[in-house]
């Protein structure tokens, strides 16, 4: 186990075994990364552990800087277990580079749809009695996708848990992944609504980007095309603390000034390029919508969801706005099947997520009976105008699991873990122990 040190924290690697099929122990194994982080000179304290999960599908834990961001706060408390989800970070990785040693694109779906969040639960058991034993439980902290893992968690494991934390995470348990898309334009148009308020002048300045993307055809630096509809999904911005601002700088700047005819500018389009490129998290597209995917809430297929429910909201249609001269919107948390056409690090993978759009019957990710029955502390906080996470289904959540205590809040964004600087923590950890 490598050991490291940053100013103020201590680092040690972990690298775990686990079944690829936990159903099948005694088959392939593949390996799960983690980092523990502990405040220095607190080494050898018997401290509670802190699992981490992230959010996601398909995204790494944090790498951390020393007591940065909401570390600060846990490492009061805590050792910190931050675990890279299977398929992502160092764990062992599946992507465009490494699936197609798994076989044709039917074995690499198969193999996929073992990453999701029952998998990960049962990754996280497996490591809880590996490093702390049979017997000893650990507090789970859950971010966004990682809230909907705590809640697999509770459903079928909650033995193994001490309190759970949740931060923009709350999914609607009886919610397809229809639903969730019918729920989220409309969310996504407020959004934009606020977005042009803020910046009215970048109306006029979209509406000029996207018409000549209509006109011309422009490739990024990695090898995609940007289409017009590839541009809107940048108002995946739009749900953060600062994407708004963001997205108006890099607006602001997309033309080359002085030349006779318009050109984007190279600045613009490496910033769009990382943005837009999934190189680092395809399992993020691949796996967005069967995430979803529950047999007793909608047996059939998830079937590009978010491409189908996008049909009866006309007014996200760019070419509709730029013929009628109204505003270009963008859309948000949302994947297209063209993406799977444009996106280098996504289109060796078109097949295999045609598969996964079109597999039924996926298990049960939650036991609402369990979590009716629940006894381990949960606290969440849930953000009032969260563009990712439907508030409705939040809230609905929230009452159905036994003991859950909510903070709903319009002061952050979805991501108020990372910005506050530990007080979205502090607050759930507080109202967990009953302090609050």
């Amino acid at each position: 186990m490598a050991v490291h040190r940053q100013p103020g924290t201590v680092l040690t690697d972990h690298t775990f075994a686990v079944p690829l099929d936990h159903d099948a122990p005694d088959g392939e194994q593949i390996e799960i990364y983690a980092r523990e982080v502990v405040a220095a000179g607190r080494e050898q304290d018997p401290l509670p552990w802190l699992l981490y999960l992230q959010g996601g599908p398909g995204g790494r834990s944090p790498r951390p800087a020393g007591r940065d961001g909401w570390l600060e706060r846990a490492l009061d408390d805590y050792r910190v277990l931050l675990l890279d989800q299977r398929g992502t970070g160092h764990s062992t990785p599946a992507t465009r580079q490494t699936l197609p040693a798994r076989g044709d694109a039917a074995a690499q779906a198969r193999h996929l749809s073992r990453f999701r969040a029952d998998s990960i639960v049962r990754d996280c058991e497996t490591i809880r009695r590996r490093l702390l034993g049979e017997d000893e439980r650990w507090s789970v902290l859950g971010q966004s996708f990682g809230g909907f893992c705590a809640l697999t968690y509770l459903s079928f494991a909650s033995d193994g848990l001490r309190e759970v934390l949740i931060t923009g995470g709350l999914p609607g348990l009886r919610s397809s992944a229809e639903d969730v898309y019918r729920a989220a334009y409309p969310r996504i148009e407020g959004k934009n609504r606020g977005h042009y308020a803020r910046y009215p002048g970048d109306v006029e300045a979209v509406r000029a980007i996207a018409g000549h993307l209509r006109d011309t055809e422009v490739t990024l630096p990695g090898g995609g095309r940007l289409s017009p509809e590839a541009f809107q999904a940048l108002g995946i911005m739009l749900g953060s603390a600062n994407g708004s601002h963001t997205l108006h700088y890099l607006i602001e700047d997309a033309f080359v000034p002085g030349l006779a005819r318009p050109t984007l500018s190279d600045s613009f389009l490496s910033e769009v390029q990382g943005h837009l490129s999934f190189a680092g998290n395809p399992l993020y597209a691949v796996l967005h919508e069967a995430i979803y995917g529950q047999r007793s809430v909608s047996p059939g297929a998830t079937d590009w969801a978010a491409e189908r429910v996008r049909r009866d909201f006309p007014q996200f249609d760019a070419a509709a706005a730029l013929a009628s001269g109204g505003p270009v919107l963008f859309t948000g948390e949302t994947i297209h099947p063209w993406m799977f056409d444009t996106i280098p690090a996504l289109a060796p993978l078109r097949e295999t997520a045609e598969l996964l759009a079109g597999r039924e019957h996926w298990p049960d990710l939650y036991d609402p009976a369990q979590l009716a029955r629940n006894e381990v502390p949960v606290a969440a906080a849930i953000y009032h105008d969260d563009m990712y996470v439907d508030t409705a289904d939040s809230l609905a959540t929230a009452r159905a699991v036994r003991g859950l205590r909510t903070w709903v809040t319009d002061e952050y964004e979805h991501d108020g873990l990372r910005v506050s600087g530990g007080r979205v923590l502090d607050r759930l950890v507080r109202l967990a122990r009953g302090e609050l």
